[in-house]
């Protein structure tokens, strides 16, 4: 039996997926947890009992890899999941990690601050982006209790991270997309420029912070090696094409096997697979 699902190949054409249907009813189906397509936030799909597929160990591999991180992947690649869980994993959240390979392997007396900045949501494009980063680290400062006095982007980042770090140790820092001020104005080069220079002020912060610092991972679309960013940052690691980060997001042929065999049971995977490779 063959159910038509529209699915653009080369010249835009609509295929026909090959389905076997005998058997697969709405009972074996409702016992399957829910896919979470859309969903960035660690903590949701645990609380929620979504389907997970475990990167646990990898995010493991990449905490031990070393403390100055940069990864970058296109959108809607689970760079923003990966940020979600060391997020919980560095605030010590073990209840969500229950039954994860990591929930063994992690030293759980570890907790640390952290500071995790979202330049998606930051707000850039209405109040601006000095005013979006003020905005969001003295909501984080909020959290921990903190008042921040500073009303200017470099002076409130340095304050935030001196003050966590004397109220509860090394903090970890993560930045998720911190080039969408820069890929937003690529057509408009004086908005572009100011985005830069206030970037690399901005940035500057954390290598003067190295010893509050216990870990740093920074995320984005493109690595921007010529705007010099991060010039002063001279032990930042670029694991995009290292080992560690190759199977960090994303979803492999085994985590495919592991995970989603019970949904792909109305397919023939081979004749999918077939259907819809470029050569076909």
């Amino acid at each position: 039996m063959t159910g038509k699902r529209p699915n653009a190949g080369r010249g835009g054409n609509i295929t026909e997926f090959p389905r076997r249907t005998e058997g697969v009813g709405f009972a074996y189906l409702s016992r399957m947890k829910r896919l979470p397509i859309g969903l960035q936030d660690f903590r949701k799909i645990r609380e929620d009992d979504y389907l997970y597929v475990d990167k646990t160990e990898q995010i493991f591999r990449l905490t031990q890899y070393g403390n100055y991180c940069f990864y970058s992947r296109p959108r809607r690649f689970g760079k923003s999941m990966t940020i979600s869980t060391l997020h919980e994993l560095y605030r010590g959240h073990r209840q969500l990690f229950e039954g994860l390979w990591i929930e063994n392997h992690w030293d759980w007396t570890r907790k640390h601050p952290v500071v995790w900045l979202r330049f998606a949501v930051m707000g850039e494009q209405t109040i601006g982006l000095a005013a979006g980063i003020v905005k969001q680290l003295r909501e984080i400062g909020t959290d921990y209790n903190l008042t921040l006095e500073n009303d200017d982007p470099v002076g409130t980042f340095s304050e935030l991270i001196r003050r966590l770090h004397d109220q509860a140790g090394r903090m970890v820092l993560l930045i998720d997309e911190y080039d969408k001020p820069l890929v937003d104005y690529l057509n408009d080069p004086e908005r572009l420029e100011d985005n830069r220079r206030l970037l690399r002020a901005f940035y500057s912060v954390v290598k003067d912070s190295d010893r509050y610092l216990e870990f740093f991972f920074l995320t984005g679309v493109s690595a921007f090696s010529k705007v010099s960013l991060f010039s002063a940052l001279n032990n930042l690691e670029n694991i995009s094409l290292e080992a560690v980060g190759e199977t960090l997001t994303g979803i492999t042929e085994t985590e495919i096997d592991t995970y989603l065999t019970p949904y792909l049971e109305p397919f023939d995977r081979e004749q999918l697979r077939h259907s819809t490779s470029p050569s076909s």
